[in-house]
């Protein structure tokens, strides 16, 4: 079945079909969710979470091909909550486990990772969706509910912040980004 029929009969009631969902985009909700939190428990909780609120308003969803916007939002909202609950710092350490599932890691990458999490909310969250989940631009903008333009200005205000955090240089070069 493809995954806009899925998402049809979700809409219409059909559990199986939005749990098949659930399952088809659990590890870009995972990943998302753990560049919030960074933590593993927590991005676990996050994804569950937004599990159970997609359950019970799925029936809410206008256009089902903003599927993946919608429950984006929601898992965003939940991540807020979950860091409005702990405010606590982030841990080096829980930071690893995002970069690679390979043993070695590379410090280039964790100073990314430091330098996202650094970044004003409203830019981090343009960033991960744009670079990290690779969302258009339109499609970042119905998510956050902000125009495109916005979006634009978030990009290179944020990407700016990391050329400074990181002093211009990443991985020994110059930093060069993906043009929005």
């Amino acid at each position: 079945m493809t995954e806009l029929k899925l998402i049809k009969n979700a809409i219409k009631g059909n559990k199986k079909c939005l749990e098949e969902l659930l399952v088809l985009h659990s590890d870009q909700l995972f990943r998302t969710a753990y560049l919030y939190v960074r933590n593993r428990e927590d991005a676990l909780d996050v994804v569950q979470e937004t599990s159970y609120k997609a359950f019970l308003s799925i029936s809410q969803l206008k256009n089902e091909n903003f599927f993946l916007t919608w429950l984006t939002k929601i898992l965003i909202n939940c991540c807020y909550d979950i860091l409005k609950r702990n405010k606590r710092e982030i841990l080096i350490e829980n930071m690893i486990e995002q970069v690679s599932d390979k043993k070695e890691m590379r410090i280039e990458s964790l100073d990314l990772l430091e330098a996202v999490n650094q970044l004003n909310e409203k830019y981090k969250t343009v960033i991960i969706l744009f670079y990290f989940q690779d969302l258009p631009i339109s499609e970042v903008a119905r998510v956050i509910n902000i125009p495109e333009n916005t979006v634009k200005t978030y990009l290179s205000r944020g990407k700016e912040q990391i050329k400074k955090l990181l002093g211009g240089m990443y991985n020994g070069e110059k930093i060069i980004s993906r043009s929005v």
